[in-house]
C-alpha cells in the first residue's frame, strides 16, 4: 500500500524537514503512514513522542500508568502542576494534540509487562523502550523478537544516557546486551531532566530513520554518552549464541 499524500496543510507545516537530503516529500508521507509503539510516556519516552508528533507520524501508541506527581516535574514535560493527581496518560495526550491535532494516538493507561506487551505493541511498526524497569523492558524486547519489529533502546541514568537500537534477525536484542538486571537497581534513581531529553531526542531520530530510511541507525552499535564530560562512545554490540530470546531467530 502506497503512503497516503500530504494535505497542503501538511506540506507547510513539514516544508522545512521535507528539505532534508534523502528525506524529501516521500519519507514525510511514510512517517504520516506509520505507527510507532512508545513504552512510559514519561521524562524520556515523552520527549521521544513530542518529538515524533512535531516530526508528523501519523499514529503513536502510547503506555503509562499512574497519576502525575510533584516528582514528574523537573523532567515530563508533558506534564503540568494543573494536572498534578490525575492520570498521566491523559495529559500525555492532551498535549501532543496541542502540538499536533493530525496526530492519531492509541492511549494505554497502563505499563507493560509480560502479559499485555504483544497486544499494546498491536501492529506498531517500530518499538520505543523508555521504561526504567527490567521487567518491562525484557517483556518488550520479548514481544519485539517474536513480532520481529526493530526497538530503539532508550536510557539514562543521572548525567549518563544510552541509545542503541535492536533488529531482530540481524542484531542481538536487549538480553544480549543486558542478560540479567542490575541487582542494585530499582525504581528511583538520579534523574537531570536534560538528560532524558538528550536520550529521547536521540531516540527520536533512530525512529525516523527507521521509518525512512534515512542515514544508518545503531544496529550492532549502542551510543553512550557522559554529558558531565560531554565524552561519547560508540560501543559494539553482539548477538548471543546462547540468548534465550534471540538465538534461533534467523
Amino acid at each position: 500500500m502506497k503512503p497516503p499524500q500530504l494535505t497542503a496543510e501538511e506540506r507547510a507545516i513539514y516544508e522545512w524537514q521535507t528539505w532534508v537530503p534523502g528525506l524529501g516529500e516521500a519519507g514525510q508521507r511514510k512517517l504520516k503512514a506509520a505507527t510507532v509503539f512508545i513504552s512510559r510516556v514519561g521524562g524520556l519516552g515523552g520527549v521521544v513522542a513530542y518529538e515524533l508528533a512535531a516530526a508528523g507520524v501519523g499514529r503513536l501508541v502510547l503506555a503509562l500508568g499512574g497519576v502525575t506527581l510533584p516528582s514528574d516535574l523537573n523532567r515530563q514535560l508533558l506534564q503540568t502542576h494543573a494536572h498534578l493527581g490525575q492520570p498521566r496518560i491523559e495529559s500525555v495526550v492532551r498535549r501532543l494534540k496541542e502540538l499536533n491535532p493530525r496526530l492519531d494516538i492509541i492511549a494505554h493507561g497502563e505499563n507493560v509487562s509480560e502479559e499485555n506487551a504483544a497486544r499494546l505493541i498491536g501492529d506498531a511498526e517500530v518499538i520505543v523502550d523508555a521504561a526504567p524497569l527490567f521487567d518491562e523492558r525484557y517483556a518488550m524486547n520479548r514481544a519485539a523478537v517474536a513480532l520481529r519489529r526493530p526497538m530503539v533502546e532508550c536510557a539514562m541514568y543521572a548525567m549518563e544516557a544510552q541509545v542503541t537500537t535492536f533488529i531482530p534477525g540481524r542484531t542481538g536484542c536487549l538480553r544480549c546486551l543486558v542478560p540479567e538486571p542490575p541487582p542494585d537497581w530499582k525504581r528511583q534513581f538520579p534523574v537531570v531532566g536534560a538528560v532524558s531529553g538528550v536520550a529521547g531526542c536521540l531516540g527520536a531520530v533512530e525512529v525516523i530513520k527507521l521509518i525512512t530510511g534515512l542515514g544508518e541507525p545503531l544496529a550492532g552499535t549502542q551510543l553512550v554518552m557522559d554529558l558531565a564530560t560531554m565524552h561519547f562512545r560508540r560501543l559494539k554490540t553482539a548477538r548471543r549464541k546462547d540468548c534465550p530470546v534471540c538465538a534461533e531467530v534467523k
